[in-house]
């Protein structure tokens, strides 16, 4: 059988926070007593939040924690031309297209058919989809716009994309078996996906020649990722991810998304609600083992 290669991605847009550890330390559990390879990602793609400081701090966190990972460690920020050619590849195909619309513009867009009296579907994330108002340029139009330094994004056209890899879709997932602080990975199932709910998707933005989920796929299939660990707020993201894996020719992993860690008002630990930080906890003299018995690691 192949070796399981398990991966770890975190963004240093802030501090790790508990949920960060939880999902960390379940991808090192899986790895270990599966004989596999635990690797780290260093999702850095944001110009505006990611910084040197941020991934030396989380680095130093995850040391803390006593995780150590093979090399070597992936940037992202280190492979934007790969991205980038992965959109123009699939512009080509006629898969993508150029989409020169503001946040102002789309929301102006869906509040005119709010008036209307028409619903406005909506993507599992909740914000409306995206109305295709530069589906159909002119090709001849398009390109003129990008020449003339036009600020633009690059959208999937899904139902182009759908007719050509029409599926059907599916996610194959595998669950956790737990004996005491020991994790395995368990039986596993295939599920039905539906990439359509997210429409049009950009696939890559304004400021950085990919989007998350171009680079998610991209990333797993080039550090042999088959088993991939993280929170249940992504389960949905995987729909798309499995059509853009079959449009890229790339393999598709394995996927378990785990509970997520909540705040005492129920909301899941994130950064910018300011959940309390590993930092602060080490500060506060938690030390690694505790940290590990609390979330089940002992």
């Amino acid at each position: 059988m192949t070796r399981p290669v398990f991966r770890f991605a975190p963004s240093p847009n802030g501090r790790l926070h508990l949920g960060h550890a939880l999902s960390a330390l379940l991808n090192d559990a899986l790895a270990r007593s599966s004989g596999g390879r635990l690797l780290l990602r260093i999702e850095d793609i944001d110009p505006t939040r990611s910084r040197p400081d941020l991934v030396a701090a989380l680095q130093d966190d995850l040391a803390w924690l006593g995780l150590r990972f093979a090399a070597p460690v992936r940037r992202q920020s280190a492979h934007l031309d790969t991205y980038r050619a992965l959109v123009e590849g699939l512009a080509a195909r006629g898969l993508a297209y150029p989409c020169f619309c503001s946040r102002g513009t789309i929301a102006a867009a869906v509040a005119a058919e709010t008036a209307r009296g028409r619903e406005t579907a909506r993507d599992p994330d909740g914000a409306p989809l995206y109305p295709g108002l530069c589906r159909g340029l002119p090709e001849a139009e398009a390109r003129a716009r990008r020449e003339a330094g036009e600020p633009h994004t690059w959208r999937l056209d899904m139902a182009r994309a759908l007719s050509a890899a029409p599926g059907p879709h599916a996610v194959r997932s595998f669950t956790v078996e737990r004996a005491g602080p020991v994790h395995r990975i368990g039986a596993g199932a295939i599920e039905p996906a539906d990439p359509a709910r997210w429409g049009d998707p950009v696939l890559a933005r304004r400021d950085v020649p990919t989007s998350y989920h171009l680079a998610v796929v991209t990333d797993d299939a080039a550090q042999g990722v088959t088993h991939v660990v993280r929170g249940a707020d992504l389960r949905a993201s995987t729909d798309l991810h499995v059509l853009l894996q079959a449009l890229l020719g790339a393999p598709s992993p394995c996927y378990h998304h785990h509970t997520l860690l909540l705040d005492a008002s129920g909301a899941k630990l994130a950064k910018s609600r300011g959940s309390r930080s590993l930092a602060d906890l080490r500060a506060a003299g938690e030390a690694p083992a505790d940290l590990r018995r609390r979330l089940g690691f002992a």
